[in-house]
This record gives C-alpha cells, sequence and structure tokens, in this order.
C-alpha cells in the first residue's frame, strides 16, 4: 500500500524525517534544504494516474504544494516588511518617491498580515475539507491556543508603552470570532466578508460615541477589564468590527486552489477589481461632493490616511483610506491584498532562487514582527523614528540575514516553534 503523504509530509510536503537529515546546520543540511526549496512540486491533472514507468508522484492534489504556501510565505514577508515601512520608513507626509512608497504600506501591510491569518485558519481547520470529529475538535483547539498566544504577547508587547500600535491581541481576537465560521465554503466565506464590510463601518460610526462614553468614566466596566474588550471589539485601533471582514477574505481565499496559476488570475483580477472600484468611488465621493468632503480637512483620504486619522464626520464613510474603518477602506485593503497575494504566489514560481532569504523571513513572520518591537523599544515611547531609505533598508536587511542564518538549521522561527509547541496539547482533545 502507498505511503499516505498526509501522514509522511511535513509542512511545505516534506518528507518524514527531512529535517533530521545532514544531522545539523553544515553545508550538507543547507544544500539540502536550498534544494527542496527551489524544486517544483510535483502534481497530476484532475488526479490522473502516472503513466506506465513512471513513479507515483509525492503528492497529492488535495496535499498543499510547494509553491503555494512558499508563495504565502512571500507575502507574508512583504507584509513585515510593509510594517518596517510604516513604523520607521520616511515620512508620508515629505512625498517625493519615498514618501509615497512608504504611503503605500500604511494601513494596507496590516490588511495583508489579517488577509494571510484568514489562510492559515482555513489550513488548520482542513483546506479542501474541514477537519470533523476528533480532528475538527482538535484543529478548534489550536486556534484557541494561538488566539489566546497572541491575545497575552500582543497585551505584553503594548504594555511596554511601545509608539508602535501593536496588532496581536487584535488577531487573537479575530481567530476566536472566526472559529465558528471555520468550515464554510469559500462562496459563503465571501458573502459574509462582504455584508460584514457593507455594515459593519456603519454600525461602528453609530455606536462609537456611546461607547466612547461607556468606558470613560471609569465605572464597573472598566474596573472589571472590559474596556479593553469593548477597544478589541469596537473602539480600538483595530477593532473587530470592522477589520474582521479582511480575515473572512483569506479564508475564502484559503479554500481555492492555490496552486493553479488560473486561480491565481482570477484573484488578482477580483483584486484590481475591488481596488479600483474602492478608490474610484471614494475619488468620485470627493468630487461629488466637495463640500461635504472639504469639511474632513483630508484632501488625500480617497487613498491616503497622510492627511490625518479618520474624524466624527459621517462623510468620512466614503473615504477608502486605509485606517479608515469605512466600507471602501476595506474593499481597498482587501483588493491590495490579494493583488499581492496572487503577484507573490506567481513570482516564487519564476524568482524562487533570488526569494530564498525573503522565504525565511516570512516562514517566522511572527518572530520577524514582534523583534522589530523589541529593537524599537531603546530607542523610546513617545514617537517613532523616521528613518530614510538607506536606513530603513539596512533594518530590513539586518532581519533578513539572522532569518535566513536561522532558517538553515531549524524549521521553524523561535516564536513560531513556542506556539507550535503549545499547540500540541490539541492532542488531549477527545
Amino acid at each position: 500500500m502507498a505511503a499516505n503523504p498526509r501522514r509522511t509530509g511535513g509542512r511545505y510536503g516534506r518528507p518524514a524525517g527531512y529535517f533530521r537529515t545532514g544531522g545539523g546546520c553544515g553545508r550538507a543540511r543547507w544544500t539540502a534544504t536550498f534544494e527542496y526549496m527551489t524544486q517544483q512540486a510535483p502534481s497530476t491533472k484532475h488526479g490522473a494516474a502516472p503513466a506506465a514507468g513512471q513513479d507515483a508522484p509525492a503528492v497529492r492534489r488535495d496535499v498543499p504544494a510547494t509553491g503555494r504556501f512558499l508563495g504565502l510565505d512571500l507575502a507574508r514577508c512583504l507584509a513585515v516588511f510593509g510594517m518596517y515601512v510604516a513604523h520607521v520608513g520616511p515620512d508620508p507626509a515629505e512625498g517625493g518617491p519615498s514618501g509615497v512608497l512608504a504611503e503605500l504600506t500604511h494601513g494596507r501591510s496590516m490588511a495583508l498580515f489579517a488577509l494571510l491569518g484568514g489562510v492559515t485558519l482555513v489550513i488548520i481547520g482542513g483546506r479542501t475539507t474541514p477537519k470533523t470529529g476528533r480532528s475538527g475538535r482538535q484543529a478548534a483547539a489550536k486556534v484557541v491556543i494561538r488566539a489566546v498566544i497572541l491575545l497575552v504577547l500582543g497585551t505584553a508587547l503594548t504594555r511596554t508603552g511601545t509608539p508602535v500600535d501593536v496588532v496581536l491581541a487584535y488577531y487573537g481576537v479575530f481567530f476566536l470570532l472566526a472559529l465558528p465560521l471555520i468550515r464554510l465554503r469559500a462562496r459563503t466565506l465571501a458573502l459574509i466578508a462582504i455584508v460584514w464590510a457593507l455594515v459593519g463601518p456603519q454600525l461602528s460610526y453609530l455606536l462609537r460615541d456611546i461607547l466612547d462614553d461607556f468606558t470613560s468614566g471609569g465605572g464597573p466596566l472598566v474596573h472589571m477589564g472590559g474596556g479593553k474588550l469593548v477597544d478589541l471589539l469596537f473602539t480600538g485601533n483595530y477593532p473587530a468590527l470592522t477589520y474582521m471582514p479582511f480575515l473572512l477574505a483569506g479564508m475564502a481565499l484559503g479554500r481555492l486552489d492555490l496552486a493553479s496559476k488560473a486561480v491565481h488570475a482570477r484573484v488578482a483580477a477580483l483584486g484590481g477589481a475591488l481596488a479600483a472600484l474602492a478608490y474610484g468611488g471614494s475619488w468620485l465621493a470627493f468630487h461629488l461632493f466637495p463640500g461635504r468632503m472639504d469639511a474632513l480637512e483630508a484632501p488625500s483620504a480617497w487613498w491616503s490616511d497622510v492627511d490625518g486619522d479618520p474624524s466624527d464626520e459621517a462623510a468620512w464613510l466614503l473615504t477608502a483610506a486605509p485606517h479608515g474603518e469605512a466600507t471602501l477602506s476595506i474593499f481597498a485593503g482587501t483588493g491590495t491584498s490579494l493583488l499581492v497575494v496572487a503577484a507573490s504566489l506567481a513570482a516564487v514560481d519564476r524568482l524562487r532562487r533570488l526569494a530564498v532569504p525573503l522565504l525565511a523571513v516570512g516562514s517566522m513572520s511572527l518572530t520577524a514582527y514582534v523583534a522589530h518591537i523589541v529593537v524599537l523599544l531603546p530607542l523610546g515611547t513617545d514617537d517613532l523614528p523616521v528613518w530614510p531609505p538607506h536606513i530603513m533598508l539596512g533594518f530590513m536587511l539586518a532581519v533578513t540575514v539572522p532569518a535566513f542564518l536561522w532558517s538553515r538549521c531549524f524549521r521553524r522561527g523561535p516564536l513560531e516553534y513556542l506556539v507550535n509547541t503549545a499547540t500540541k496539547a490539541s492532542r488531549y482533545v477527545r
């Protein structure tokens, strides 16, 4: 009987015992790793049997293809680097090529990271066939454990007083809210994401003042810790009420056959259409209602948040600015994220050897994200630094090199290893 690739394969479909090959961090070990990461995973069309005289393919149609996972790691790397640029890069308000490039990362990197988190949830819960029974309960336990770790880690980093708006605690809440939806089909998940994007921002606008008054007086809710929960769900920097659609869109994306080039093209087309609809619609609103939009004092808010944060004006709901928490801004962030994912999946097929260092960063994105917050702590807790492009690139290189070297010896990043170890407790779920 042929070996079951689900049991013999690890992450990226590596064969069992692969990471014991080479016995350490030597040249032989890295050569094997590099050759694996740069090879093209075999596949069969519609599960067809191999021709006579040929070996059976190493992976099945329902087993994740190598290129798909590596493409997602490249997208994760770009999301992490985008956050670096947003936190320590040039000031977008200064303009010029570097300012515009920096502005492109603001808010959009967070949306990309949340969307990729949705893909991860679907993979945990069973990508093509949702897990049920005991395996389904164990998958749910893994999600809960990950969510709790993100909540604790995010809260701890926030308590350091870092000027970075830490997103990890919000992601933990997103994971818990998405857990009941983990078995739904792609079309259903996409529909829920659309409805949430249409309703959530309007509901947030109506509830904002009420919730602020409810938590600002230091009443019983605040003393019981409920104020923090209200922030995570409704009023914080990345509240679930307005940011959950990114995760839901990622879950829908994860249900697709991301090993298919036709799917890559459709994802890119959908992303481009969403971005054009959102930015074009907001630009049109600025020209159709110039008086009301001028009241925002943010002339670039149809695509950028360089002019400031969302105001209490209802007109802000017509903007597509990142961090805008408006319907059009959600569509825009989802569209640009889909474009980046499609481009990453396509790029890995052609530039896999050149992308290996970036893939290393993407494979340990949690570690890379936390590391940059810790490194910035000695610089002070008042304002984020504004570094010129060459210093910012050096900062990225200072993360990429250690990640690349670490990947020569270890399968996961340091924090990824701890998270994986913690989720092993799920095996005791019956």
